[in-house]
């Protein structure tokens, strides 16, 4: 299982890092999460340098992709070169999510179609000027592409995919060990609760959304 989170310049440092850890929790033979970046290395909004371990174009080979979100989307939601690569994301064959901004270029690749999303506020006029409605909730998914809103949404959307993937309770376990002491089982209850209606299969999705 290779999992890609799309990271680049600008980027959050809460809505990428914070994934990377929760989906590390996953501890099996195979399983491999990786930072996805147009360069080597790429500097956050708040001057944190990584080195990116994949290029997008391995990410458009990956099982599940995660599409951080940062200061600079919008100038790369118009780079014609990035959103080239891209457009070879297919929620087909791979689980596909976006934190925060991530939700624009979704929305810009066709991702999205007509189904409603969740976005940070900031983002939000620009995701319903691509013609997506946008949620007052930290979660959303339908099918294979899920939507996550706020950075401290981040774990809500991890937490999705190690659920479609290596089921509730490997889910449960990662929430479990990143939780503040003493709220553990509080965090955890309410992070499944925001995931839980979305792990149905797309054919029971579409009939609670129909």
């Amino acid at each position: 299982m290779h999992i890609a989170i799309l990271t680049f310049d600008g980027f959050n440092e809460l809505d990428s890092l914070i994934a990377l850890g929760v989906l590390n929790r996953v501890k099996r033979p195979g399983w491999r999460v990786a930072l996805a970046s147009p360069r080597a290395t790429v500097t956050s909004m708040n001057g944190v340098t990584v080195h990116a371990a994949a290029t997008l174009e391995d990410a458009c080979e990956a099982d599940a992709v995660l599409v951080g979100s940062g200061i600079r989307t919008r100038e790369i939601a118009n780079d014609a070169a990035i959103m080239g690569v891209l457009r070879r994301l297919d929620a087909s064959r791979q689980l596909i999510g976006a934190q925060c901004s991530g939700t624009l270029l979704l929305a810009r690749l066709g991702l999205l179609g007509t189904v409603p999303a969740c976005t940070d506020l900031t983002t939000r006029p620009w995701v319903q000027e691509a013609g997506i409605e946008v949620l007052n909730q930290p979660f959303f998914a339908k099918g294979n592409v899920a939507t996550a809103g706020g950075c401290m949404a981040s774990p809500y959307l991890a937490a999705w995919f190690i659920a479609r993937s290596e089921g509730v309770e490997a889910a449960k376990s990662a929430l479990h060990y990143v939780a503040p002491v003493g709220e553990k089982d509080d965090y955890v209850e309410r992070g499944m609760r925001n995931i839980a209606p979305y792990l149905q299969s797309p054919q029971q999705a579409s009939a609670q959304t129909a």
